[in-house]
């Protein structure tokens, strides 16, 4: 029906250093705070269940989670041009 799609491993990186500056936050405005921590974990969930739904032999799916490849970011801006 559609084609799944993994969400960025910035999206997982932006969502855990959210949590943690929500965290630090709590003393100084604890509803905000944890409204905010709310919302970072539940992103941080979502990224989580949307890799582990990716197809084993999707392969580009699979090539973009694969940031410790040397070359990751320069094939990266190839495919956009």
């Amino acid at each position: 029906m559609f084609n799944r799609e993994p969400l960025s491993s910035t999206y997982m990186l932006v969502s855990l250093i959210g949590f943690v500056l929500s965290a630090l936050m709590l003393e100084v405005v604890p509803s905000w705070a944890f409204a905010f921590m709310v919302v970072f974990i539940v992103m941080f969930i979502a990224s989580v269940i949307s890799m582990g739904r990716i197809a084993h032999d999707d392969i580009e799916a699979l090539e973009e989670l694969n940031i410790h490849d040397p070359l990751h970011y320069h094939k990266k801006r190839k495919k956009h041009k």
